[in-house]
């Protein structure tokens, strides 16, 4: 499996959108757990580092971008 890289105030597109509507998400923590948080609505989730990987389509914008 190739490593898909994040990394911390990345916006991040998630495979499926979140219930706003909106599916552009900031990472805020990362860890084993990876919490992300809705650019829309601003809710904020918490997933396991495998979960995260798994469910992650891409990353729009870098932070230092």
């Amino acid at each position: 499996m190739v490593a898909k890289t994040y990394e911390l105030n990345d916006i991040v597109e998630m495979k499926k959108p979140h219930a706003c509507q909106a599916n552009e998400w900031k990472v805020i923590r990362l860890g084993m757990d990876i919490k992300i948080k809705c650019m829309n609505c601003g809710h904020i989730v918490m997933l396991p580092r495998r979960e995260f990987d798994r469910k992650l389509k891409k990353v729009l914008k870098k932070a230092d971008a």
